[in-house]
């Protein structure tokens, strides 16, 4: 087992490297995400052995596909070639020797193998190790156990040091063991995960259990070694054709990388070509789902589940009514009936038919009475009336994300939140409400504008992946040719960058419309500096100095709601949230260190106050269950999604902490006057405590000593509450007057008269000092 080490180095926001317009969004220095990589040295003569390396590590594990750093002594990159034939992160790199692993990659984790192994089962456990490095001790010639230079290794760089690297350069014989033994940062791992060929005599066969089988030299035909080694002796069609057979679940990458391109002769396996079509749709690649799928079923009414996928993918690129007819035609199977009933619902909400929602989410659950997503589209349509509004002229039009039902609390509190600071009146006398995501026409265009302004926000509104369209690239579903036509004062308020870290999405259309929004806004404001500097990455330089700072409303609560009492007095509780969304762009492959690491933190606080559970949607109980299975923990939920939001604020007011992953789960405290520790498994978090001076109240989940953190920092605020909570109340300051100044510049933009005195004053910090940093004219670079 791993055993604990020093803390890792914070990791803090710094100016972000231009954006491409495609692939992944690395923000692994925001989030604490650790990059991890498998390599191998060979050189021309072990080229042959790399490449039946390549392949087993493939197929023994097809979900698994992380970069694969390449090292060699400088040989010209057509002998690298048979190598990115068979892996699509290949990373090549000039090397003096095998020992370059050591040295720094750019990688937190290496798994260093060798062109003289096989793998033969999953790599995958050693993917979560954390601490030292990690290595199978063989017997020596003169007894004992020794580490060999060439065996495998899973080296954590933090644990590198200069004194091991210079034991390295010295170099001799066992050096890595005499390293190793010297730093004392060994972790000895099992003996199958690095298995000697040469303990194979006399025709023994390969142990069940052997995860990494050590060839050496070649091993003699015949024998059980060379056989395990022939059955990845496989030219490149063999392998890619193995490869996509596989059972499970395959890499997403990894399998465009082996079925593409298909044969031009004959057609590929209709479920192949769904299977590529859904890796493309999942990555934003939605054309190519079409192009694919489209010949697929083209004459094949009989294929629903790739009828399905064709409707959602055109769904996304706005091709409505194409969209509708395949999801009809999905209907047709009873295994798929209700899940294409699902998005029909949707669509037909998309573009205002809400009679037409309502009657294909009862034919969904005529289907399958149990369908949650039909359920949950027939509540929000079946009765949906319009409400008593006052007159068009004396309204704002609010665009943004409407939760209901059991959604997001964070998008129930927010929109309300928004509204609150442009007047006490949040209903629809004051407000036209319009959801960011149904299709903007021409007549909700002539809606739209018959208002005396328009907010779009607040919220992460820019993510491509939350009902993707192409009309923008982002969530607000409006062309650019009715964007241009708007007439109304147009304001983005408190609008976040939300991509995650590492995901893929195409930058171009979002590009595209983004440049259109700012220039035809009056005001634009996003809710953290992080975005406002990813998002003038996207824009031309003319356009940047318009993109300001707005924080989210959430933050300021306390100055928007005379019923927020400071006085009031708290339970002795520590609230605590996780979210699940997107889980493998959050967790990596550390979610069970996250879950263990988080369970002694739990037993800790616990200790000085009850801990409980505020879950903002249904799918963030699963921490709950993990927690109770895996460890032996149960804790009290608070429904969140379930609540009032003045509701939700007094929970999150009445408490003395709130540990939160959601964004929402510490702005909401926040602005209560709560003080909160962050669970960074998004930039967003990050960049919030950067904006109010607080880097340490956040601690990533990839932390190796998230525990220890946690409830140290917890124990400090419980010990020391009051000064805790002042401090929030001094860093609200900096983000209300941010909040007031702006929203003076907007009451002139939409004509609005001054805000009527509200009827409490709201207290201002008691024993805080003035924020450091926070009351100083802004000095970033525009």
């Amino acid at each position: 087992m791993n055993s604990p080490a020093e803390p890792t180095d914070d990791r803090r926001p710094g100016p972000a490297p231009a954006l491409p317009l495609s692939g992944a969004d690395d923000r692994s220095a925001v989030t604490g995400k650790r990059r991890i990589a498998f390599a191998a040295y060979a050189d021309e003569e072990r080229m042959p052995g790399l490449l039946v390396l390549l392949r087993s590590l493939a197929l023994a594990d097809p979900a698994v596909c992380e970069d694969f750093l390449l090292l060699h002594p400088g040989l010209p990159d057509s002998a690298l070639d048979a190598a990115r034939r068979l892996h699509p992160r290949l990373v090549p790199r000039t090397a003096e020797s095998r020992l370059d692993v050591f040295r720094a990659t750019g990688y937190d984790t290496v798994i260093a193998l060798g062109p003289g192994m096989v793998v033969l089962r999953s790599l995958r456990p050693l993917l979560s190790l954390r601490f030292g490095v990690a290595a199978v001790p063989q017997p020596a010639p003169g007894g004992g156990r020794t580490v060999r230079d060439e065996g495998l290794l899973v080296i954590q760089r933090q644990d590198v040091t200069d004194d091991l690297l210079d034991t390295l350069a010295r170099g001799g014989e066992d050096v890595v063991d005499r390293a190793l033994t010297r730093a004392g940062i060994l972790e000895a791992l099992g003996a199958p995960y690095d298995f000697p060929a040469g303990r194979l005599y006399d025709g023994i066969p390969v142990p069940d259990s052997t995860v990494v089988l050590h060839l050496g030299e070649d091993p003699a035909p015949g024998t059980p070694a060379h056989e395990a080694r022939a059955r990845f002796e496989l030219d490149d069609a063999a392998f890619r054709a193995a490869y996509c057979a596989l059972p499970g679940t395959t890499h997403p990458e990894m399998l465009l990388h082996c079925a593409l391109p298909f044969p031009e002769e004959g057609r590929a396996p209709v479920d192949l070509v769904r299977r590529v079509a859904e890796v493309h749709r999942q990555q934003g690649r939605y054309e190519e789902a079409v192009a694919l799928l489209t010949a697929a079923v083209a004459d094949r009414p009989d294929l629903p589940r790739c009828q399905e996928t064709l409707g959602v993918s055109l769904m996304a690129l706005s091709r409505y009514e194409e969209a509708e007819a395949h999801l009809l035609l999905a209907t047709v199977s009873p295994d798929f009936a209700a899940r294409a009933y699902g998005q029909l619902a949707r669509l037909a909400w998309l573009l205002g038919r809400t009679e037409d929602a309502a009657a294909y989410a009862r034919e969904g659950l005529d289907a399958d009475p149990t369908d949650g997503n039909c359920h949950a589209w027939y509540v929000r349509t079946r009765s949906a009336t319009a409400p008593d509004e006052g007159p068009a002229d004396e309204q704002l039009a609010h665009v943004a994300l409407f939760a209901d039902g059991q959604e997001n609390a964070g998008d129930k509190v927010l929109p309300e939140a928004v509204r609150m600071c442009f007047g006490p009146d949040t209903g629809p006398a004051r407000w036209h409400e319009r959801s960011v995501h149904r299709l903007v026409d021409g007549p909700a265009l002539e809606e739209l504008n018959a208002r005396r302004g328009i907010v779009v926000g607040g919220g992460g509104l820019f993510l491509p992946d939350t009902a993707p369209n192409s009309n923008s690239g982002w969530q607000w579903n409006i062309p650019d040719d009715l964007l241009v036509r708007i007439t109304a004062p147009l304001a983005v308020f408190a609008v976040g960058y939300n991509v995650f870290d590492g995901q893929r999405y195409r930058r171009e259309r979002f590009a595209e419309s983004l440049r259109t929004l700012v220039a035809k806004s009056a005001f634009f404001g996003l809710r953290n500096h992080g975005s406002v500097d990813r998002v003038r990455e996207l824009l031309p330089e003319e356009l940047r100095d318009r993109v300001r700072y707005q924080p989210c409303p959430t933050t300021v609560a306390r100055h928007l709601d005379p019923g927020l009492d400071d006085g009031v007095s708290r339970d002795d509780t520590v609230l605590l949230n996780c979210a699940y969304d997107r889980a493998g762009l959050r967790f990596g492959h550390d979610y069970g260190h996250f879950l263990a690491e988080t369970a002694a933190a739990v037993r800790a606080v616990g200790e000085r106050a009850e801990v409980r559970y505020a879950a903002h949607m249904p799918a963030d109980e699963k921490f709950v269950h993990d927690l109770r299975r895996e460890h032996g923990i149960a804790l009290p939920v608070e429904p969140l999604y379930l609540f009032s939001n003045d509701r939700i604020r007094e929970l999150y007011r009445r408490t003395r902490l709130v540990i939160g992953m959601r964004g929402h789960a510490g702005m909401i405290p926040f602005g209560c006057g709560t003080p909160v520790i962050s669970l960074v498994s998004h930039p967003k978090l990050a960049y919030f405590l950067a904006d109010i001076d607080r880097p340490d109240w956040g601690v990533s989940v990839h932390d190796r000593a998230l525990g220890a953190r946690l409830a140290e920092r917890a124990a400090a605020v419980l010990d020391d509450h009051g000064a805790a909570v002042a401090d929030v109340h001094g860093r609200q300051e900096h983000l209300w007057s941010v909040t007031r100044a702006n929203l003076a510049e907007l009451r002139d933009v939409f004509g609005l008269p001054d805000p009527a005195p509200r009827g409490t004053r709201v207290p201002g910090p008691r024993a805080a000092e003035p924020a450091r940093g926070l009351h100083l004219p802004d000095t970033r670079t525009k």
